[in-house]
C-alpha cells in the first residue's frame, strides 16, 4: 500500500478536503465545473467593462462635474445631447476627425498593399527590407510624435528641405504644424509613415495566402499579369484590405497621443480631433455630465459603423 508521504500534492489535497465538500463536487456535471472557473473572470470583466459604461450612460443625463462633488446633481434628461449635436465647434471638430480618418486610411491602404505586393516577390534582401519597414510601428506613437515635431521645423526640419529640394521653395517659408491649412495633412502624414507597416503585414499575409496552382491555372488559360491581378489577385486580397481598413478606422478614430505630441490639436481647432476635445470637457473643463454624453455618442457612432462594415465583411468573406 502506498504510504500518504509518497503521494503529489494533489492527492494529499483530495485526502484533506471534506467529505461533504468532495461529495458535492463528485455530483457536479462538467458545465458546473466549468462555470465555477470561468465565473470570477466574467465578473470581472463586467465589473470592468459594463458597469462603467452604464455609469456614464446616466452621468449624460445629469449636470454631474467631477471637480464639485458635492453639488446637487441635476437629472438634465437629452440636453446635454442635444447641446452637442447643435454645437458649431463639436461638428468642425467631427470634420477634422473625418479628414484624418479618410485620408489616412487611404494612403495606408495604398501604399501598405503596394509594399506588400512588392515585398511578396522574392528577391535578394526581401527579409531585411521587410524588417526595415516595419520599425516605424514598433515605436511608441509619443516618440513618434516628437520625432515628427522635430522633422516638421522650418528653420531646421529635414522636412521642408526636402520639400524645397522638389518644389524650390524656401524652407523657412512655410511651416507644416504652424499652419492651419498644412497642419491637417502633417498629422496624417506622420500616421501614415506609422502605421503602413500594419497594413502591409495585413497584406501581405493575405497575398501568401493564394494559393500558387490559381495564378499556374491562370497562365494555362493564357491570361495576363494585369488580368490575373484584377480577377484573382484583388479578391482574394480584399477581405485582408477590409480587415486592415477596420483596424486602421476604429485605432485612428480614437487616435489622441500622436496628434497631442505633434501639433497639440493646433494652430487653432485646426487638428482637435474628438478624442482630444473629450478630454479637455472632461478633464479641463470638467464638465462631467456633458463629456459623458459625448463618449456615449462617439461610443455608438463607432459601434455602430462597426457593425454594418464587419456585415459587409462577413458578406466579401462568403463569395
Amino acid at each position: 500500500m502506498q504510504n500518504k508521504s509518497s503521494s503529489g500534492p494533489i492527492e494529499r489535497l483530495a485526502e484533506s478536503t471534506p467529505d461533504s465538500i468532495a461529495s458535492k463536487a463528485r455530483g457536479l456535471s462538467d458545465r458546473a465545473i466549468a462555470w465555477i472557473f470561468i465565473a470570477p473572470t466574467i465578473f470581472l470583466l463586467l465589473a470592468v467593462n459594463i458597469f462603467p459604461l452604464i455609469w456614464t450612460i446616466w452621468l449624460s443625463f445629469t449636470n454631474f462635474r467631477v471637480n464639485r462633488p458635492n453639488r446637487d446633481i441635476d437629472w438634465v434628461g437629452f440636453r446635454n445631447y442635444e447641446r452637442i449635436l447643435t454645437d458649431t465647434d463639436t461638428w468642425a471638430t467631427m470634420q477634422a476627425t473625418a479628414h484624418f480618418l479618410v485620408w489616412t486610411i487611404v494612403l495606408q491602404v495604398l501604399i501598405g498593399f503596394t509594399l506588400a505586393y512588392l515585398i511578396n516577390k522574392k528577391f535578394r534582401g526581401n527579409d531585411m527590407w521587410t524588417t526595415i519597414i516595419v520599425l516605424p510601428m514598433m515605436l511608441s506613437p509619443a516618440v513618434v510624435g516628437n520625432f515628427w515635431t522635430f522633422l516638421y521645423q522650418p528653420q531646421i526640419g529635414l522636412f521642408n528641405y526636402v520639400v524645397a529640394f522638389f518644389t524650390g521653395a524656401d524652407p523657412a517659408s512655410f511651416s507644416m504644424i504652424g499652419d492651419v491649412h498644412l497642419a491637417p495633412w502633417a498629422i496624417v502624414i506622420a500616421d501614415t509613415w506609422m502605421w503602413t507597416p500594419f497594413v502591409m503585414l495585413i497584406c501581405l499575409a493575405g497575398l501568401r495566402s493564394i494559393p500558387d496552382y490559381i495564378y499556374e491555372a491562370a497562365e494555362c488559360d493564357r491570361a495576363s499579369k494585369w488580368r490575373q491581378f484584377w480577377t484573382i489577385t484583388i479578391p482574394m486580397v480584399l477581405p485582408f484590405l477590409m480587415l486592415a481598413v477596420l483596424f486602421r478606422g476604429i485605432e485612428n478614430f480614437k487616435m489622441f497621443d500622436l496628434v497631442v505630441q505633434l501639433t497639440g490639436g493646433g494652430p487653432g481647432n485646426t487638428t482637435t480631433l474628438t478624442s482630444i476635445d473629450l478630454k479637455r470637457e472632461a478633464f479641463e473643463k470638467w464638465r462631467t455630465g456633458f463629456s459623458s454624453a459625448y463618449a456615449v455618442i462617439l461610443f455608438v457612432t463607432v459601434f455602430g459603423l462597426a457593425s454594418i462594415y464587419v456585415k459587409a465583411l462577413n458578406k466579401v468573406k462568403e463569395r
